[in-house]
């Protein structure tokens, strides 16, 4: 059951997997819903006073829902 403050697995747009944390449930977390999540920014180079900067993806749906080869969680 996916819920906020959890790490799961983003697959980005060009179908890279990174860690991420789940920021938002929208749905039901017993199935497979929408979340939001924040990953940690892979270029290095893209820094701030607090360290790498961060990115947001919101309405990422679960990878069972998703057709593309990108763009969802697992």
């Amino acid at each position: 059951m996916v819920e906020v403050g959890k790490f799961i697995t983003y697959v980005d747009s060009v179908g890279r997997e990174r860690d991420a944390l789940v920021t938002a449930v929208w749905g039901n977390p017993e199935h497979n819903p929408a979340i939001n999540v924040v990953v940690i920014n892979n270029d290095e180079n893209q820094r701030d006073d607090y360290g790498r900067k961060l990115e947001r993806f919101t309405s990422v749906v679960h990878q069972s829902n998703q057709s593309a080869h990108g763009f969802y969680w697992k």
